[in-house]
């Protein structure tokens, strides 16, 4: 733990740098010492209102949709044993992205486009539940394959549902395809799923790094595999309905993040959770600034500015390690 410490620190810093700049940087100028005041004093005024009704709530939303799907990479990677493995590897960015683009082509609101990606999410982690875990029987192997396929089958109708729409809503679609943190809303309950998951993840760390080594060493040395495979399953669906229905699919977040971390040593899951949630935090955070002040008043989709920003800092780190 000592040794871990001044990582976490480091890592505590970047989190508030992340959202200080957050709120620091906009179409509308602030300073910086007028934003602190703000924060800490808030009173009634325009830089009140930019800060607390509009760059606080999407800077706090970016911030728990990052360390969500950090959360569910990590732990889908130590279910499957699979460095490729990330958040949408099981179906649920395609079910979301469906049932979202259907409610969309239908002309639905924002409330109602939310609540149809929370049900094709949960269709598609019911169809993967329901075709990988059969009588106590729970092959990682299966999930792999039954997620893999179902994604591919999710985005050849996703494809169909953007030839068919009306042109004047292809651009939104699109936008929520990449990641679009806009009209994410009250991220209160984000952070909520994210702490109680962090949580039980840390209470269980033991067991996830014994079951790191493979299912056999990790039942000989006491681990019921099964139950913690199924809570590993359950909460990475959950960490990813979460984010998706948060922020739409951002991708590579889940898939960069976890590694980033191992790469600075850190194997432990006692503190590779806690690291991931604020790296990915952080760093979905920094991105979804860059990508609402980059070429202001217009804005990109944030899921374009986590690949460029992630690609090229996961190489760095993988050409500097032996």
């Amino acid at each position: 733990m000592s040794r871990s410490l001044p990582l976490i620190l480091a890592f505590f810093a970047a989190a508030a740098a992340s959202l200080f700049a957050a709120l620091l940087f906009g179409t509308f100028p602030i300073p910086a010492l007028q934003v602190l005041d703000s924060v800490l004093f808030p009173a009634p005024g325009v830089v009140h209102d930019v800060i607390w009704q509009l760059r606080m709530p999407r800077a706090l939303a970016a911030f728990a949709c990052g360390g969500l799907l950090a959360l569910s990479g990590t732990l889908l990677q130590v279910l499957l044993r699979n460095p490729l493995a990330d958040p949408y590897i099981l179906g649920v960015s395609g079910g979301a992205s469906l049932g979202a683009l259907t409610a969309l082509t239908l002309g639905a609101g924002a409330a109602m486009m939310n609540s149809a990606a929370l049900a094709g999410a949960l269709a598609a982690i019911a169809v993967v539940f329901g075709l990988s875990f059969r009588r106590g029987d729970w092959n990682v192997y299966r999930i792999l394959l039954t997620g893999v396929v179902l994604s591919t089958g999710l985005s050849a109708l996703i494809s169909l549902t953007l030839v068919l729409a009306p042109q004047a809503q292809v651009q939104g679609m699109l936008f929520w395809l990449m990641g679009d943190l806009s009209y994410a809303g009250d991220p209160s309950w984000a952070f909520l799923v994210l702490a109680g998951l962090t949580a039980l993840g840390i209470a269980h760390s033991t067991r996830l790094d014994l079951l790191g080594l493979g299912e056999l060493k990790a039942q000989s040395l006491g681990v019921a595999a099964v139950p913690l495979q199924l809570g590993i399953f359950l909460s990475a669906a959950l960490a990813t309905v979460a984010a998706v229905v948060l922020g739409g699919a951002i991708g590579f977040v889940g898939l960069l993040i976890p590694h980033a971390v191992r790469l600075l040593g850190v194997a432990n899951h006692r503190q590779l959770l806690p690291l991931a949630v604020l790296l990915g935090g952080t760093f979905l955070t920094v991105a979804d600034t860059l990508a609402r002040t980059v070429i202001a008043p217009q804005q990109l989709p944030v899921g374009v500015l986590t690949a460029l920003l992630g690609v090229p800092g996961m190489l760095l780190l993988l050409g500097r390690r032996r």
